[in-house]
């Protein structure tokens, strides 16, 4: 039983391959993967990949690198009409980025301030919907955390990839949120990370590849895929002292936890 948490399929890069690559996943133990979406286009694809795939489900949104398509607040409605197919358990890829240079037509100042205005957009709609929320944070881990740890308690989000140290993952941790690790975890110059995985409580924290990039070892530099989420897994139950198997049962049913549909719930 394991679970990639966070897995762009729908990029050109699975384009003519995708069949071969869940049967590899399926073949390499996975039973869940969260087929996540970055711009409204992309929300329609991911949510055909899960309806073709029993063990694929999708999240949607809009990237903080494609916050530019947004030109007001009228994306929501669209976002809500198809968050609610059934195959819909998260509202993602969200959050802010201040990594890449601002689009042009944008000052930098701007250029946050829309961030800001279509996440929180976004962040508001899945309270609403009652949908847990996937997290981008690069270079913006402090303005990320402040807009999003006011709604604690109407929802919760993974810091998706995450690399900062256990001490930013902990107080997230407390007020009911996640991180998220990839195959950075099994690099060579990857101790913080490794240090924080092995700092996390058992419930605290997920797996993912973030395929097609971050391929662990020893795969890295090579197209990464869902199945790769086994050498993750294999890495940090190896860091934490735990069978792989019980690190498999154990993310997974956090996984489980957090990605769902609460109002379908008992």
């Amino acid at each position: 039983m394991l679970t990639d948490t966070h897995a762009h399929l729908a990029s050109k890069q699975f384009i003519n391959d995708l069949p071969a690559i869940i049967a590899r996943a399926r073949e390499a133990g996975l039973t869940r993967i969260i087929c996540v979406g970055t711009t409204m286009e992309d929300a329609r694809r991911v949510i055909e990949i899960a309806e073709t795939y029993p063990e694929v489900e999708a999240t949607i949104g809009v990237h903080p690198c494609d916050a530019d398509s947004v030109k007001d607040e009228s994306f929501i409605d669209e976002l809500r009409s198809l968050a609610e197919h059934p195959k819909v358990v998260g509202i993602g890829e969200i959050g802010l980025d201040y990594y890449h240079q601002p689009p042009e037509g944008f000052t930098l100042e701007a250029w946050k301030a829309h961030q800001a205005f279509v996440l929180n957009a976004q962040l508001g709609l899945a309270a609403e919907l009652k949908l847990n929320v996937v997290l981008h944070n690069r270079e913006s881990f402090d303005d990320l955390t402040a807009q999003v740890l006011p709604w604690s308690g109407k929802l919760r989000g993974v810091f998706h990839c995450f690399t900062g140290t256990a001490e930013q993952a902990l107080p997230l941790i407390q007020q009911g949120h996640l991180v998220s690790f990839t195959g950075i975890v099994t690099f060579k110059n990857g101790q913080i990370i490794q240090d924080c995985a092995k700092a996390m409580p058992d419930d605290g924290f997920m797996l993912e590849t973030d395929c097609p990039y971050l391929a662990p070892m020893p795969h890295r530099g090579q197209r990464n895929e869902p199945a790769y989420v086994a050498k993750t897994a294999a890495f940090v139950a190896n860091l934490r002292g735990v069978s792989l198997e019980a690190l498999a049962a154990r993310t997974s049913e956090t996984a489980h936890m957090f990605f769902r549909r609460l109002k379908t719930q008992d």
